[in-house]
This record gives C-alpha cells, structure tokens and sequence, in this order.
C-alpha cells in the first residue's frame, strides 16, 4: 500500500523499501556500524538500518535528488546525530567519505532505479502517466536532459541507446519515427509517437516502457556510473565489510553480477594463459550465488518490487588486515582506499 506524507504544502509517495529484512541480513547491521546508502531516497532503507546499527551507529545518505534528500532528512530527525546526508551522485562516492572522514566501512547499499516518489513526482519526466516536460534528470544540476537526446541525437544514436538500454527490437523504427515527429518536448508526445511506431497497444505493458528506460539511463548514465561506484566501493570497504547491490533490469543485474564475479577471482587472464600477468587478487567473497528475489507477500503488498534481485559479496582480509570484530568500528586509514 502506498504510503502518503504532507512535506510542507505538498503531499507526496512515499517510496516504499524493497526486502528490508533481507538487506539488513545482507548487510550484516550490528550496533555501532558504519553504513553508507548510496541512494537514500526518502530514507525507508536509511531507516531500517539506523534501527538495527542503534546504539552507535553511523550513516551516510547519498543522493543525486535534492527535493527526496530533504524529504529523508525529515523523515530521519529522530537520527540526526547518526548521519550525514549529501547531495550528489554516488559515482562520487569515494570524494565523498574522503572529504568526510567517513570510512573504512561495514557496510554500503546500492537501491538501483527510479523510486516510487520520483515516478509520483508528475514535473520530473520519468512517466507517462502524466503530459509533462521530458527531463528525466536526477538531478537539476545535471546540463543534458532526455529532451535533448530525443531533439538533437541521430536517428542512428536513438536507435543506439533504444536498442541496447532499452532491450528494445522494434528500436530502428521507433527512432526513425522520433526524428520524423521532433520537436518532441512532453512525455505524453513521446509515449504517443512510440506507440504510432510499434502500431499500437499490445499486452499490458505500454509499447513506449523500453524507450523510456532507456533514455532515463542515458540521461544520468546509469551504468558507467554505477561501475565506477562499485569499484569505489569496495576499496571503502573494511575486511569482512559488506556490499548489497539491489537491481531492477536486466542490465543492472548483468552488471553487478560480472562486477562481483570478476572481484571474487584472484586472475583475470584470458583462458589459457600461463603465467598470471594481471596481478589481480580477489577482494571479495560472494554471498548471494544466485540472487535473492522478494518474497510472494512483498510483491503482493508492493507490485513495484516483483523485479527486485539483491546480489551481496564481503570484503576480504589482505594478509596485512585480518578481520576485526563486527562490533567494532574499524580504525580509519587512508593506505585502505589508496588508489
């Protein structure tokens, strides 16, 4: 059931957390953890690991929209000496707890897409379900907005990021119809300009879902973004500290998962080679084999979250770092993060 609250003169969604339970196992919280969530939201997952980290526990909220971080800076006054929130990408996350002194850490969470507050919000672009301005930004600092990839890229680079963002196969005719109908300034233009180019309705999901998806990642470059912070991330990490990755398409999944195989190896060569010429050593530990799904009550109680996949990995001990009590906060080190 959604869940409303009056913000001022403005009564807004509120987002409603996907498999808390689970996150928090993931997450190992204890009493007097570090934890950053890199996409605070309104807070719902912010929360519940407050909750669970009490007494002396620590969060860093971090998100790219300005209008939810001050919704979740409401919502968690009961916690205001336990956390620090920021305005900014998580693709900075490492300047971040860098410039705050906020690290080595027990644990980081990664809520991927768009939240239910975003999609609510009828002035942002995300949906058709509302005629309004395609922006599509996370951010207003941002300078490139969807209506400027869909007014200014070729027919070949639309049909580009439909195809391959979008998983899209009719992507070559619904870009060639694009560039025919520009200008294109509303969502409801676009919507409507897809579905002409698909021939129309078919099934319950809109023909014009792909399309937007994919502009939306283009639009904040979803993906490099979140390879570079999952990078950052796991040299933030403290031994036997934990990374949770919650992701809602195919690509994000795909993403992860390669990103977290590929941490757990000590090589990278090619198949075949000899003598290892990498010099990768493995620095995380896989939790989740197979990724977890929400329960069949969730997806009933909150449709949204049917698409959810949470993949978790821990940080493992060097030689030179054996692994501390999870009850204790680890002493910081730059040497930690170092490059």
């Amino acid at each position: 059931m959604a869940d409303y609250r009056k913000y001022g003169e403005e009564v807004v969604e509120l987002h409603q957390p996907v498999m808390v339970e689970e996150v928090i196992q993931a997450l190992g919280v204890e009493a007097g953890g570090r934890y950053v969530d890199c996409t605070l939201g309104t807070g719902g997952h912010a929360m519940a690991i407050l909750d669970h980290a009490s007494p002396g526990g620590q969060l860093l909220g971090i998100d790219a929209d300005p209008e939810a971080l001050e919704i979740a800076r409401t919502r968690l006054v009961p916690y205001e000496e336990s956390i620090l929130l920021v305005n900014d990408n998580f693709v900075n996350l490492q300047k971040i707890c860098l410039e705050y002194s906020f690290f080595p850490l027990h644990g980081i969470l990664f809520d991927l897409g768009l939240s239910s507050y975003q999609l609510s919000e009828k002035g942002r672009g995300f949906s058709f379900q509302h005629d309004v301005p395609l922006d599509m930004r996370y951010s207003p600092r941002q300078k490139i907005s969807a209506a400027d990839i869909v007014n200014s890229y070729s027919e070949a680079e639309l049909a580009g990021i439909i195809r391959v963002y979008g998983e899209e196969r009719h992507a070559y005719r619904i870009a060639r119809r694009i560039v025919e109908a520009r200008p294109i300034e509303s969502t409801g233009n676009l919507a409507r300009v897809v579905e002409e180019a698909v021939g129309g309705r078919r099934g319950r999901i809109h023909p014009a879902t792909r399309t937007f998806q994919a502009l939306r990642i283009v639009t904040n470059n979803e993906l490099e973004n979140l390879r570079l912070a999952l990078g950052q991330a796991v040299r933030l990490l403290g031994p036997g500290g934990r990374l949770v990755i919650l992701s809602y398409h195919s690509l994000e999944d795909r993403l992860v998962k390669l990103f977290l195989s590929d941490e757990a190896k000590d090589c990278l060569c090619p198949p075949g080679t000899l003598v290892c010429s990498c010099h990768h050593r493995a620095s995380l530990k896989i939790l989740t084999k197979k990724p977890l799904k929400p329960s069949a009550a969730e997806v009933e109680a909150n449709p949204r979250s049917r698409s959810a996949h949470l993949r978790a990995a821990e940080k493992l001990a060097t030689r030179d770092e054996p692994i501390k009590a999870r009850n204790h906060l680890f002493a910081s080190s730059l040497s930690l993060i170092a490059n």
